[in-house]
């Protein structure tokens, strides 16, 4: 069998680690030669942040009683030996649930109360918060501890239609999506908003982030679970029944929440579950093998995926298989070909976008260290030509040659006037770029978007009042690269001349693309305008929902725009770092050549001695640039995981399944 999910996520742990080590160790090196500027420092810095940190989402979508939780349970905690979310009949996880691991947490399962929707904080501003919600503490060491503590996740209060309605659970204008109504006049809703789960499981301890969502009417009632969270995730596995297909639930789902044409065909996937229910005495193996097959091309064509996207699973065998340890049974639930799926997809995607990552960073970083070498070396080459100028000459000439380098050394420090004028200018560009991309921008947008929203009653003009705002926020990103480009051309304008006048070898370091997050923008009014369908157009009558879904888009956008902020101020950093490292090694090197005239004027061998030392450094800066090329080969070189292939498109287990 190919590698599982859970091998290559290991091996992508452990690639990622010895990254992380192999970055420190070169962060270490460059401070010990003098090579680790701010510009150089920041970039290794954010590197292996993002390699520390990088968190990979699996989002398990599905409408009630699909055995998603037990899917889950298969995939990721057979381990355990049993169950450890619930997955009884009926309904079981009531609130979207998400398990990952911070080691700064202790191990808990913390519970936001439903509420919290009576007030229009965004579920990422409550997660700064956690007074309010209530913790319970996990021992992972006991499985049966474990799957008890997850049963909350389950609860559900009963409330009156007045309180519903208030929570965004009731509608009157959608009675099909809405509780049924007890004997008391009551109605069931969920206990708890979200759910967090914080436990040193091996593969959420290395970045794997699980999103559990429960049915229909939970997902359209938290609009940041629709347009944020969801979209987001790396992969999107939709679980559907494979004896009943694709039901208009699971079509509102699907076409509401779920598709995104600038998907690559890894990142979302479709189980058909519980194929174990159409396992028929009465028939064939072949026959119920072509009975699946047959459900999986409709499902494919009701849903506009290629037939490889459609996985026909069970979930209950699968998890039965691996507790028992049951080759056989494993192979007849097809789990290990949606865990190669999810590998391939998931995984290979996610090693090519971090060594994309990599590859221009470290180029950059090395493109900077080689510069400050280059300043050396070409610092000691002249050295040496004037030294060895200096060769049976006399006393005259050689205090001649020091007024020389101290009038030079003078020139020099009177060109300081003329560089800050330089930077003054461009801070104050800066600034306007920065002034574009603030808080203070953006909250202004949404002030208005939220403005427009807030009048009572149906919105016909509600994607207007959006695209208008994307539209304003789409022209604020191009203003900045407008004024970002007159930087660069500003920059490569100076630091040409800086160059002629005094030997540097400046160079513009690469223009922040900006262009990129207006393509982030777009993917973001995608998943909300495919949020503001008719479907949702009651929903969106209620001033409330209308705030609720603002404050999620502008939580969606702080993320784009402080990137973007980060990388203009990673672009003004290398080019300031730039001109101060060249700065400091002249004003070094003027430091040294008058050492050496004094040495020389001091003893008849001064001179030759110089001229050896000179040689012996040329030598170390030959091996200092070896050594740099070496380490910055070794992470740029690293091998993608061993089951990840560049160029598939399609895991062979499905090729073959």
């Amino acid at each position: 069998m190919s590698t599982s999910f859970n091998d290559q996520f290991d091996q992508h742990g452990a690639w990622r680690r010895d990254f992380a080590l192999r970055l420190k160790l070169l962060a270490e090196w460059l401070k010990d030669h003098d090579l680790l500027d701010s510009a150089v420092e920041e970039r290794l810095r954010r590197l292996e942040g993002q390699m520390r940190s990088d968190k990979v989402m699996v989002a398990f979508v599905a409408e009630f009683s699909r055995g998603k939780s037990e899917l889950i349970n298969a995939i990721f905690f057979a381990g355990y030996k049993r169950r450890i979310m619930p997955a009884s009949a009926g309904r079981t996880t009531m609130c979207p649930t998400e398990l990952g691991y911070d080691a700064q947490v202790p191990p808990c399962l913390r519970l936001l109360p439903i509420e919290t929707r009576l007030q229009m904080q965004p579920l990422m501003e409550w997660r700064a918060v956690p007074e309010k919600w209530t913790r319970i503490d996990l021992d992972v060491n006991d499985p049966a501890q474990l799957a008890k503590a997850f049963e909350k996740v389950s609860e559900v209060r009963r409330v009156t239609l007045e309180e519903a309605r208030a929570l965004g659970l009731w509608h009157e204008e959608a009675p099909e999506d809405n509780p049924m109504i007890g004997s008391d006049g009551l109605v069931e809703v969920p206990r708890w908003r979200h759910a967090l789960i914080n436990i040193a499981h091996p593969l959420l301890k290395q970045g794997l982030v699980i999103l559990d969502t429960p049915g229909l009417n939970a997902i359209g009632a938290e609009p940041e679970l629709t347009v944020n969270l969801i979209p987001q995730a790396h992969a999107v596995v939709f679980i559907l029944a494979a004896d009943t297909g694709v039901t208009k639930s699971d079509l509102a789902i699907w076409r509401e929440h779920l598709i995104a044409e600038d998907n690559d065909s890894g990142s979302r996937l479709v189980v058909l579950n519980k194929i174990d229910t159409m396992w028929d005495a009465l028939s064939t193996p072949q026959q119920v093998q072509a009975q699946i097959e047959r459900q999986r091309t409709t499902t494919a064509q009701i849903l506009g995926l290629q037939q490889h996207q459609v996985i026909p699973v069970s979930g209950q065998k699968g998890l039965v298989a691996k507790v028992n340890n049951d080759a056989e049974l494993l192979k007849a639930s097809q789990l290990p070909v949606l865990e190669e799926a999810l590998a391939h997809g998931v995984m290979g995607q996610r090693q090519k976008i971090l060594r994309a990552a990599v590859g221009t960073n470290i180029g950059e970083l090395r493109s900077e260290a080689t510069r400050v070498l280059g300043i050396r070396r070409r610092d000691l080459s002249e050295q040496m030509v004037e030294l060895k100028g200096l060769r049976g000459k006399n006393t005259s000439v050689i205090r001649h040659m020091r007024a020389r380098i101290e009038q030079e050394q003078a020139d020099f420090d009177a060109s300081g006037a003329k560089i800050h004028a330089v930077r003054s200018v461009h801070l104050k560009l800066l600034r306007d770029v920065f002034d574009l991309l603030g808080t203070a921008t953006l909250k202004t947008q949404m002030t208005e978007l939220t403005d427009a929203l807030r009048t009572r009653g149906l919105k016909l003009g509600v994607r207007k009042a959006y695209a208008r705002t994307f539209d304003r926020l789409r022209e604020g990103l191009r203003q900045g690269e407008k004024i970002s480009g007159e930087i660069q051309t500003m920059l490569t304008g100076t630091f040409r001349q800086l160059n002629a006048e005094y030997g540097f070898s400046l160079q513009a370091p690469r223009e922040p693309d900006l262009a990129r997050y207006e393509r982030d923008l777009d993917l973001v009014e995608r998943s909300h305008n495919q949020y503001l369908g008719v479907s949702n157009a009651l929903k969106l009558a209620q001033p409330e929902f209308a705030d609720r879904l603002v404050r999620a888009l502008a939580t969606r956008l702080r993320v784009i725009y402080e990137s973007a902020l980060g990388e203009v101020e990673l672009w003004n950093k290398s080019a300031a770092a730039q001109l101060d490292a060249q700065l400091r090694e002249r004003r070094r090197n003027f430091g040294r050549r008058l050492e050496a005239i004094e040495r020389i004027q001091q003893a008849a061998t001064g001179l030759d001695d110089r001229i050896t030392e000179i040689e012996a450094q040329e030598a170390a800066l030959d091996a200092l640039d070896a050594k740099l090329e070496q380490l910055t080969s070794q992470l740029t070189a690293a091998p993608l995981s061993a089951n990840v292939d560049a160029g598939d498109t399609e895991p062979a287990a499905l090729r073959t399944a």
